[in-house]
C-alpha cells in the first residue's frame, strides 16, 4: 500500500470518526431537548420525586404568596406582582424579587457614587438626581420590564392553547371518558402552560376542591375571558344537563372566531403598537446606554440650576406619555 492511498483511508476514517462522534453527541442532545419539551413542568417536578401536594403548592406560590404580609395600601401591587410572577412561570419568592428591585438600584447607586469618588468628581444634588435616575432605570425598571414581557408572552401562549385543550377535552368526552379523566389527559398531552395549569386543576380536585371552583380561580390567577367562558359552559351543563361535548365544540369554535378577529386587530394596529413600543423602551434605552458609554454627556450639565426642575419634568412627561401611549393601543376585543 503506498503512503499515499494511506494517507487517504486515515483522513476518511477520521472523517468518519468525528462525523460518528457528532451524530452521538447531537443527537442525544436532540432527544434531550424533546423529551424535555414532550412533558410540563409539573409532570417534569413529579418524575423528579417532588409530591403531588408540594407541586401543587409550588406551582401556585402558595409558600410564596406574601400579599397579606404587606400593609393594607401595598397589597394590590404586591398582588399584581405576584400574578406576573405566576404568568411568568418563575418561582422565585416574591420577597425576595421585591428586596432584589428594591437593593439593586442601591448597590448600583452606591458603586457609581465610590467611582465618582475615586474620580474626584464633583457630587452635587443634580448628579444625584442623575445617577439615582440611572440606577432605578438599569437595576428596576429595565428588569421588570423583561418580566412583563415575558409574562405577556405567556399569556397570549396560553390564549392560543386554549382551544386545542378544548378540542383533546372534547375527543376525551366523545370517546367515553367522564370530566376528571378527560381533564387528566389535558395534564399528559399538552405541553406547558396550559398543561401544568390544569394539572394543577386535576390537582386540587383530587384533594377534595369543586371542579368549578378550581377552573374559576384558574381563570382568575390567569385573567382570562375564555377560561371564564368555560367555566360558565361547565356550570350551567351541570345545572341544567345537555350534551357538553357539543356545548364546548362550539365554544371552542367561537373562541376561535374571536382569536382570529383579534388577530385582525392587531394587523391593522400593528404600526402604533410597534410605535409605542419604541416610544416607551426608546428614551429608557438611549439614557442608560448613553450613561454606560458616556457619562460626562450628562454629568456635565447637572451642576446646572434648571437641571433638576428640567429633569423632573422630562420624567413626568414620559410618565404622562406612557400612561397615554398604553390607553391608546390597548384595544379590547
Amino acid at each position: 500500500m503506498t503512503d499515499d492511498l494511506l494517507r487517504v483511508l486515515i483522513l476518511v476514517l477520521v472523517f468518519a470518526a468525528v462525523l460518528l462522534v457528532v451524530e452521538v453527541l447531537l443527537g442525544g442532545y436532540l432527544r434531550s431537548r424533546s423529551k424535555d419539551r414532550s412533558i410540563n413542568q409539573r409532570l417534569r417536578m413529579i418524575s423528579h420525586g417532588v409530591s403531588r401536594a408540594d407541586t401543587m403548592s409550588t406551582l401556585r406560590r402558595h409558600n410564596l404568596d406574601m400579599v397579606g404580609k404587606v400593609p393594607a395600601p401595598f397589597q394590590a401591587i404586591v398582588r399584581k406582582l405576584e400574578r406576573t410572577l405566576l404568568a411568568a412561570g418563575l418561582l422565585i419568592p416574591t420577597g425576595r424579587l421585591l428586596a432584589l428591585i428594591v437593593l439593586a438600584p442601591v448597590l448600583v447607586m452606591a458603586v457609581i457614587i465610590l467611582a465618582m469618588l475615586v474620580a474626584g468628581a464633583p457630587i452635587g444634588f443634580g448628579r444625584l438626581l442623575l445617577v439615582g435616575t440611572f440606577a432605578a432605570v438599569v437595576g428596576s425598571l429595565i428588569p421588570l420590564m423583561l418580566l412583563s414581557r415575558r409574562a405577556q408572552a405567556r399569556r397570549k401562549k396560553m390564549q392560543e392553547q386554549f382551544p386545542v385543550a378544548l378540542d383533546v377535552f372534547v375527543r376525551g368526552l366523545r370517546a367515553g371518558h367522564p370530566v376528571a379523566a378527560a381533564l387528566d389527559l389535558l395534564t399528559v398531552e399538552m405541553p406547558d402552560p396550559i398543561g401544568s395549569q390544569f394539572g394543577l386543576v386535576v390537582d386540587e380536585v383530587t384533594y377534595g376542591a369543586e371542579l368549578r371552583d378550581s377552573l374559576a380561580a384558574l381563570a382568575e390567577r390567569w385573567d382570562l375571558d375564555d377560561m371564564r367562558m368555560f367555566v360558565v359552559s361547565l356550570s350551567v351543563q351541570h345545572e341544567t344537563g345537555g350534551n357538553l361535548a357539543e356545548i364546548l365544540e362550539n365554544l371552542s369554535r367561537v373562541i376561535r372566531d374571536r382569536q382570529s378577529m383579534l388577530m385582525k386587530v392587531r394587523a391593522l394596529s400593528s404600526e402604533g403598537r410597534m410605535t409605542a413600543v419604541i416610544l416607551t423602551l426608546l428614551p429608557v434605552l438611549t439614557f442608560g446606554g448613553l450613561f454606560l458609554l458616556n457619562a460626562k454627556f450628562y454629568l456635565q450639565v447637572a451642576d446646572d440650576p434648571m437641571f433638576v426642575p428640567g429633569f423632573a419634568a422630562l420624567v413626568l412627561l414620559y410618565c404622562i406619555g406612557f400612561v397615554t401611549i398604553r390607553r391608546m393601543v390597548d384595544l379590547k376585543v
